[in-house]
């Protein structure tokens, strides 16, 4: 039997992670809405919306476009498209309302990123993260099992929060 169990624990990183962790931010919230505003316009003039994989096709084009974007990590970038696609998705199947787009001024922020070639592993007192390193956390259990994804929040107070 296959269980899925989530691990939070408090980040304490550098300054320099710390911008790099609200660029990541920033820069997942513009692909949302930037797809999200596409993806509305092209279901107004046909009835459908768009894909995940031609959204794919089209980030590779926008980081030529917007060369910031190559500063973060490329799996969070590609995990908010994915989060727009199940929106659409269930959107279609009239499970939820349509998706909206993502405030800057919302209380929580997050960005999401996948495991793949051991880029997340928890060492010690410190978990590794793609583009960030080694970021210092209170570990206050041992992780059992192998890691699928990691999910990055800064909650209003400034804290940050790693779930696994």
């Amino acid at each position: 039997m296959l269980i899925n169990k989530a691990y939070k624990f408090r980040l304490y990183p550098t300054k320099e992670q710390e911008t790099l962790i609200a660029k990541t931010i920033g820069c997942s919230r513009f692909v949302f809405n930037r797809f999200l505003g596409q993806w509305n316009d092209t279901y107004q003039e046909t009835g459908k919306g768009l894909t995940y994989s031609s959204c794919s096709a089209q980030l590779t084009q926008l980081k030529k476009e917007f060369v910031w974007l190559k500063e973060v990590d490329s799996i969070a970038l590609q995990s908010s498209l994915k989060n727009l696609a199940d929106s659409y998705t269930r959107f279609f199947k009239k499970q939820n309302k349509a998706p909206r787009f993502k405030s800057k001024k919302n209380q929580v922020q997050s960005y999401t990123t996948k495991e793949t070639n051991s880029n997340i592993a928890i060492v010690d007192n410190k978990i590794k993260l793609p583009k960030l390193g080694y970021v210092r956390l209170a570990k206050s259990r041992e992780v059992e099992g192998r890691i699928l994804s990691a999910t990055v929040r800064r909650n209003p107070s400034g804290k940050f929060f790693v779930s696994i």
